[in-house]
């Protein structure tokens, strides 16, 4: 299979806004990072150590995330940088390693939202329990 050296740029745009989607979740954690350090200094930090282990995991799996995003953006680049100068087969192969990354990076977010929702999921259990 031949590919042109359009077929790696049209990953730029979707890798932009992933990782802009993913910048944002990191501004996201390090903002509750900081909300709940401000809680724990004024109110005691008791009751915070699950949040805490939470979003210790969650900002390592977003580290995680970018880099491979990142690596996923550099690889597309490289294949078309390759297929520019005409190594046609060594630019199809990290193309397709590009894809991989972008994949790992995908499923790294998947896990990092489910680690979120279980997290929001056990704050609403708690405002509920308060409310009962």
């Amino acid at each position: 299979m031949d590919i042109e050296i359009s077929t790696p740029a049209l990953l730029f745009p979707a890798i932009s806004l992933l990782l802009l989607a993913y910048t944002n979740r990191f501004l996201t954690t390090g903002q509750l990072i900081r909300s709940i350090s401000n809680q724990a200094r004024t109110h005691g930090g008791h009751e915070l150590s699950g949040q805490i282990e939470n979003l210790k995991k969650r900002l390592e799996l977003t580290k995680w995330m970018q880099f491979f995003g990142v690596v996923s953006i550099l690889l597309c680049t490289i294949s078309m940088f390759a297929l520019f100068l005409g190594y046609y087969n060594f630019g199809r192969d990290v193309f397709g390693l590009s894809l991989l990354t972008m994949c790992v990076s995908l499923v790294i977010s998947l896990w990092e939202v489910y680690i979120s929702s279980n997290a929001l999921n056990l704050e609403l259990k708690d405002l509920y329990d308060k409310c009962k």
